[in-house]
């Protein structure tokens, strides 16, 4: 079946293919006149085209190409068309018709599992003449699911919790709202993931508000439905910036607008410039209102609009993948709208809506952003919890626009900033490219391409200009265009010998830090081949080719092949191939990604877990090479020498969080019944069952007789829990109350330390605070070694024999995060490393041996790229307050993300590695330093 190795939850969300202009491997299916591309892995050709060949009269376009599918099942290897492939959707184009077919397996939608038929129809008679996608000939899992929705809701926002707790620290609820879940899921249904034999999963939409960051929340979570364990998640918010689906309310959920009268009216925009607006006259309100019926069709209701509604005051997290209550159209006393409509950037948005909307239909012959005359709606003036948010995002229904700052003007300011977000609209109708991994990055770059596009050309700006491929770089107030610009489609330097090989908790695994490899081939295609060519190419190649889970490789054959479906031959058929040859976008692209660390275990397909170590040993979880299977833990020596051990059964849940002090393996078992935490000898003997409930939390911990772990109560509400491998029916707990809560636990030596968050005081307004606390498991005896006000975010801990270590964030504006040591007695807490000024790092996660301190950290003011991903530096133990003399500096060199690191002995560490586009298990005796 075709590889979906982006799937795993780590590096691209893609399935790599021949491109178009490659000669057919061999074991191809049997070629059709004109080109067979063979899908990888599975008998259905990933592209096929320069054919004509008659499609069987079905009446409609959709039952026309699946019964030309069902008569060509010897090229196709599709056995069951009708039953397994379901219209998507069809699109028209003067004679042309494009039918997309989803592939179904017993009933269950399989996720990005889409196949194309083109045609054309000529008075009724049908010819194909292409087809391209993915169709997996492989499944054959059942469809039967064991875990029902509401367990799997409540994991999977137990999962989106502790991920968010591990990105920005564990924070206290919000005055009033203790008792309130800060997330909530809603179940969607069964959904077969592509791997191996087929993952049966249900999927669920968590939505809500970052509690510690006031970020909207808008997460995809697939949970396997036998086991109950979440074994994919990524952001749907399609944002403009990388990061630091209900709709629109029926009519008459919202109340029917009052009738309204065309006018044109105008406005000036924030860089000065008087243009004019099409608005209505509200005759309910007395008002104008920007609301523009001009462009799209009405309907009964009098609801089609291109809309710009006020938004100001309004919480981000109230916004995403929902419809605000109260908010109501930019409304002005006459048709001119003044300075408060420009200063919230609403004439900028309502303008630049109607500049997108005009190039889809006029360029492309496009009805609205779906295709078939959607409203468009944009929210401007949206705030973080009453601050500056300074972002831009499509959350499948809406373009939201933030306040801007002192710095960036609304982001509704950018003409190539709102073409971006629409272009995810027309993305999300036509190919719908999978917002993760490769995937990821097509969709954003390809959201800038036609952003781009629109500005140029509504601007007049040649291609040759240097500043062309440049997008937001009008945002800024006082910055220069360049200085000010987030991206270059232009820069000459992206290539694949860049790309990021990021987990899908850093930027959704490269969204936009990757986007620019294929951005910037699409830019350059456009100065060679003319802007009304490239576009119409990209175009074609965007609503007649692509499919959800393509990447790059896969990009590149539809643009090639849409190229030569419009005439594009010669020089220029040779111009547009050099264009993604100098980007790096050729077969075989990800294999020349190299890495300076010494391998453990690779392609070890996993989500939601980290590797384990300590005594010369480390254990991991792993899946099978297509990342089908229940996780395993595995363990083995940390200098890579020996045999690897297999430590867990093989009984269908997932084994994963493990953790070893050398002698023992300790590791989270996830079923539908319970979470269980189990252990095991190094040296062989039975699987010990030492606790089991309801959700399980993502650190587990052993040292000598010790086990501690962390745990979630309903509303995760998370405690920490501690026991003895000789007797594991004595539990000891903290937290897991609404007013009282334990986070991010660590052993050494008969010690846990852990974070607490308590209230402390109920009168006229309850107090609470942080404490950083370290309990003797013989005697319970236990010491406060920090106490903080709750407005500080508390991370993990790490213990060695004489000293606790802790990450605190004690001003979120500085962007960085501050390293804390104390003894064990408590005696005094230094700070090893400052949260803000030289040196600063914005650390995520954190490790300790006896004489190194390792953290998975960035540079909190690195420009978008390798910088701004999770690396790992290490400190001395016995450093100096203050960080003076105790960095040793980077513990690799690799690019992409370094993650869950883990203290072996000495300087060495493993880490997860995701560089080289699969996560693999890696280490390192010492820190490499410096890294150019």
């Amino acid at each position: 079946m075709a590889s979906a190795a982006a799937l795993t939850g780590v590096a691209a969300l893609a399935v790599s293919a021949v491109p178009a202009d490659v000669a057919t491997a061999a074991g191809a299916p049997p070629p059709a006149p004109g080109q067979v591309v063979p899908g990888e892995g599975t008998g259905t050709p990933a592209l096929v085209r320069g054919i004509r060949e008659p499609a069987p009269d079905s009446g409609s376009a959709a039952g026309a190409a699946r019964a030309y599918l069902e008569a060509e099942e010897g090229r196709y290897r599709i056995a069951h068309v009708r039953r397994d492939l379901v219209p998507a959707g069809t699109t028209t184009s003067g004679t042309r018709e494009t039918v997309r077919l989803q592939q179904r397996h017993g009933g269950v939608p399989v996720l990005g599992g889409q196949y194309v038929v083109r045609m054309e129809n000529r008075g009724g008679e049908r010819i194909v003449t292409g087809t391209s996608g993915k169709y997996f000939t492989g499944l054959t899992t059942g469809t039967t699911a064991e875990v029902g929705e509401e367990l799997a809701v409540e994991r999977a926002v137990d999962r989106v919790l502790d991920e968010l707790g591990a990105e920005n620290f564990a924070t206290a609820p919000r005055e009033g709202e203790e008792e309130l879940p800060p997330l909530q899921g809603t179940a969607r249904g069964l959904v077969v993931l592509p791997r191996g034999t087929g993952v049966l999963t249900q999927h669920v939409t968590v939505r809500g508000v970052d509690p510690a960051g006031g970020e909207p929340v808008l997460r995809e979570v697939y949970v396997d439905a036998h086991a109950g364990y979440p074994v994919l998640g990524y952001s749907g918010i399609k944002t403009f910036r990388a990061p630091e689906a209900a709709g629109r309310p029926a009519p008459e959920a919202a109340g029917r607008r009052s009738a309204a009268a065309r006018e044109t009216g105008g406005g000036v925009r924030l860089d000065g410039t008087a243009v004019g607006l099409d608005v209505s006259h509200d005759e309910g309100r007395g008002l104008y209102v920007l609301r523009d019926r001009t462009r799209i069709p009405d309907d009964d209701y009098d609801q089609r609009a291109l809309t710009t509604w006020d938004a100001r005051g309004t919480n981000v997290g109230d916004v995403s993948g929902r419809w605000p209550e109260g908010i109501r159209e930019f409304a002005s006393p006459t048709p001119q709208f003044g300075d408060e409509a420009t200063g919230a950037g609403a004439v900028d948005a309502h303008w630049a809506a109607a500049r997108v909307h005009d190039y889809y239909r006029d360029e492309h012959g496009r009805n609205s952003l779906d295709g078939r005359g959607m409203n468009i709606d944009s929210l401007v003036g949206v705030t973080e919890f009453g601050e500056p948010y300074v972002n831009a995002f499509w959350d499948g229904r809406k373009t939201v626009y933030g306040t801007g700052d002192a710095e960036y003007r609304p982001l509704s300011a950018a003409l190539d900033v709102v073409g971006h977000e629409m272009t995810h609209g027309v993305i999300e109708h036509s190919a719908n490219l999978v917002y993760a991994g490769q995937s990821g990055a097509l969709n954003e770059a390809i959201a800038d391409y036609f952003g781009n596009a629109v500005e140029t050309d509504v601007l007049g700006v040649p291609a040759t200009d240097p500043d062309s491929g440049l997008l937001g770089e009008r945002l800024c107030r006082t910055k220069t265009p360049r200085a000010c610009a987030l991206r270059d489609l232009n820069d000459g330097r992206t290539t694949t010998g860049s790309f990021l090989g990021l987990d899908f908790l850093n930027d959704n695994g490269g969204v936009h830090l990757n986007s620019t490899i294929f951005g910037g081939a699409l830019w350059d295609a456009r100065e060679e081949l003319g802007a009304d060519l490239a576009d119409e190419v990209v175009y074609r190649a965007l609503t007649e080719y692509l499919t959800p889970l393509d990447g790059f490789t896969e990009g590149r054959a539809a643009v090639l092949a849409a190229a030569q479906d419009l005439s594009v031959t010669g020089d220029r058929l040779r111009a547009l191939r050099r264009a993604f040859t100098a980007h790096g976008i050729v077969p075989g692209w990800e294999s020349a990604l190299g890495i300076d660390s010494d391998p453990l275990l690779d392609r070890i397909n996993t989500t939601g877990t980290g590797p384990g170590a300590g005594g010369g040993w480390w254990a991991a979880s792993k899946s099978n090479e297509d990342g089908s299977e229940p996780y395993s833990v595995w363990a083995g020596r940390a200098d890579g020498k020996g045999q690897l051990k297999l430590m867990s059964p093989n009984d269908g849940r997932y084994h994963v969080n493990p953790a070893t002090d050398g002698t023992t393996v300790v590791w989270q078992a996830y079923s539908p019944g319970a979470v269980e935490i189990l252990a095991r000898p190094l040296a062989g003997g039975p699987v010990k069952k030492l606790w089991a409930g309801r959700s399980g939390g993502s650190v587990t911990d052993v040292d000598g007789d010790v086990v501690t772990f962390s745990y979630a109560n309903v509303g995760g509400r998370s405690g920490v829990a501690y026991l003895s491998l000789k007797d594991p029916t004595d539990v000891r707990t903290a937290g897991g109350g609404t007013y009282r809560r334990a986070y991010s636990p660590s052993v050494s030596d008969g010690r846990i330390a852990y974070q607490e968050w308590r209230r402390v005081a109920l009168a006229t307004r309850a107090a609470y605070e942080w404490r950083t606390l370290v309990v003797d498991a013989a005697t319970g005896a236990t010491t406060v070694l920090h106490e903080a006000p709750s407005t500080i975010g508390h991370g993990p801990t790490a213990l060695n024999g004489t000293h606790v270590f802790w990450l605190a964030e004690q001003d979120a504006a500085q962007g960085g995060t501050a390293l804390f040591r104390a003894p064990l007695d408590g005696s005094g807490a230094v700070e090893l490393g400052p949260e803000a000024g030289w040196g600063a790092l914005r650390v995520h996660d954190l490790t300790a041996s006896e004489d190194s301190v390792t953290v998975a950290a960035y540079a909190p003011d690195a420009p978008l790229g390798n910088e701004a991903t999770p690396k790992l530096h290490q400190f001395a133990a016995a450093g100096t307050p203050g960080g003076q003399g105790t960095h040793k500096g980077r513990v690799s060199c690799n690019r992409g993300s370094q993650t869950h690191p883990a203290a072996v002995d000495g300087s060495r560490v493993v880490w997860l590695d995701a560089t080289t586009g699969t996560t693999d298990v890696v280490t390192r005796a010492r820190p490499t330093g410096r890294c150019g």
